[in-house]
């Protein structure tokens, strides 16, 4: 297990999605943010600056590119690892996640070891196997 708790937001309004990625988070030993729409996801970041934040493209209302390029835009936001999680899988879909700011892109259905090691390599963790 990591030695330190990270706090990893997960901007996702899939309840299945987010319950899968609750249990890896906390499988690694991590503690989860959720925010279930871009608001909610902005909210909480005016008040906390999570180690990590998985965000899901397809959201209501303000959509995860959208969402990115805020994040990005935003000096005290910008160094935090931004992680795609979509189901946008079409060519061209991950070259738009990563101009939009993301750092990296995982296609749904999710796969468990990839997140578990797109986690490890951004939140500078050691493997737990």
């Amino acid at each position: 297990m990591p030695t330190d708790r990270k706090q990893v937001l997960c901007v996702e309004d899939n309840p299945v999605n987010m319950l899968l990625v609750s249990r890896i988070v906390e499988a690694e030993g991590h503690e989860l943010i959720k925010a279930e729409d871009g608001p909610t996801a902005l909210s909480i970041l005016e008040k906390m600056e999570p180690d990590i934040i998985l965000l899901d493209i397809n959201l209501p209302g303000i959509d995860g590119l959208e969402l990115a390029r805020r994040f990005k835009a935003d000096e005290r936001l910008s160094p935090i690892p931004l992680i795609a999680t979509t189901a946008q899988v079409l060519v061209g879909d991950r070259e738009r996640c990563l101009e939009a700011g993301c750092d990296d892109y995982l296609p749904k259905p999710l796969d468990i070891r990839k997140l578990r090691e797109v986690m490890r390599t951004y939140l500078n963790d050691a493997p737990t196997e």
